[in-house]
């Protein structure tokens, strides 16, 4: 079995466990440790003492396996409260406590249990005061417990503390992820309602451009018809103003389309932070004052988006940042990651943005060394007349 083929697999067992959906990568399964606790009475056997901690002796292995049909019974409620919701995981984190009850007088580390409980209050209900309900029910019932078995209140206020640093950073990572949803709803709201403004700037623009156009050619093809047979030297004028006229219309609808497909580096550059940043990537880029062309400039513009769209979905990086400079005649746009790296599979995308660029002449570098992050460099030649600024403006 390849390394490949094992990991595909981990994944999948992980996402049947943990639904990805929750985008809590490996953290449930990780967290798991803590049942090492469970164990630690195991420390005192066979070394003397009192109380619950002599149970663990040798001597009487059989009370062993309480926490052991425990950590059974524990494991399918934890995994089943990750996938379930509503009523059903509240059902889950009931039962996690419950066993930290009934294992307590046995083991006096079933707190852990309890805590685990705690940890998904924060995911039952819908605002604060409904979740903090549910973690006090859950505390108040412990606190009871260690009254009537008579163990130091200690336990419980060690607990307690434990328990709510825990639930509160649930809590805040659950308003978090809520957050983000929300503002990436904005964000598609706001892409959306951009998209259609510029389909109606596009539609005006183009009934405008033809509309006089088009009438234009109507007019003067009827009136060629009818001058056809009665004086064909003006009809042959006419039909010739026809032919002008489409040609010039057909130029303007092609400088107009050229426009419209056109990418401009600027609002590239904001649309890069505004993505990376939504998704926890801090973005910073320098801009000298280098006069592009628009074909330059779209260029620039559309590998960027393709090495910042790489970055958001699989370079799982913290930093990014883009540089534009001249080097000699040349345009250079540099972008970095710190990402995990590694070969770059070719697709469609990394093509495309090598064709662009050698098709002006220019040249693409991409170096993604394994654990090192990924560094793309496009070189663009600029024309003779241009003379790049040395002026930088101020990174962002």
């Amino acid at each position: 079995m390849t390394l490949r083929s094992l990991h595909a697999r981990s994944l999948r067992l992980r996402h049947w466990l943990v639904p990805d959906e929750l985008q809590l990568g490996w953290m449930p399964i990780f967290v798991l440790g803590y049942l090492v606790f469970l164990f630690l009475p195991l420390l005192f056997a066979g070394k003397g003492g009192s109380g619950v901690a002599q149970n663990w002796y040798p001597s009487q292995p059989g009370l062993l396996w309480p926490t052991l049909l425990s950590v059974a019974v524990f494991l399918p409620l934890y995994f089943a409260a990750y996938r379930a919701s509503g009523a059903r995981r509240i059902a889950c984190m009931l039962g996690i406590a419950a066993l930290g009850y009934a294992l307590l007088p046995v083991n006096p580390f079933a707190n852990t249990y309890v805590i685990y409980a705690a940890s998904f209050a924060a995911f039952a209900g819908r605002v604060l005061w409904q979740r903090s309900a549910w973690l006090a029910l859950i505390l108040v019932a412990f606190l009871v417990e260690i009254l009537l078995l008579g163990q130091p209140v200690f336990v419980f206020a060690l607990t307690a503390i434990i328990a709510v640093a825990v639930f509160f950073g649930n809590h805040f990572f659950v308003e978090n992820t809520r957050k983000r949803a929300e503002l990436k709803l904005s964000h598609d709201e706001v892409r959306r309602l951009a998209a259609l403004a510029e389909r109606e700037r596009i539609g005006r623009d183009l009934h405008d451009l033809l509309g006089h156009t088009l009438s234009m050619v109507a007019l003067k093809s009827e009136l060629a018809g009818k001058l056809l047979e009665r004086d064909p030297l003006a009809a042959r004028r006419e039909i010739d103003e026809v032919s002008r006229v489409a040609r010039a219309a057909l130029s303007q609808v092609r400088r107009a389309v050229s426009g419209i497909r056109a990418a401009g580096l600027a609002a590239e550059l904001a649309s890069a932070k505004l993505l990376l940043e939504s998704d926890g990537v801090l973005f910073r880029y320098e801009r000298a004052d280098v006069p592009l062309m628009p074909e330059l400039e779209t260029v620039f513009a559309l590998t960027l988006r393709e090495a910042v769209t790489n970055i958001q979905r699989h370079a799982r990086a913290q930093h990014a940042q883009v540089t534009l400079e001249t080097d000699d005649d040349q345009a250079v746009l540099r972008i970095t990651d710190d990402g995990r790296g590694g070969d770059l599979v070719p697709g469609n995308g990394l093509a495309g943005m090598r064709e662009r660029i050698e098709s002006l002449g220019g040249c693409l570098r991409i170096d993604a060394g394994a654990g090192r992050g990924t560094r793309i460099e496009a070189r663009l030649p600029l024309p003779p007349l241009v003379r790049a600024s040395a002026v930088v403006l101020p990174s962002h």
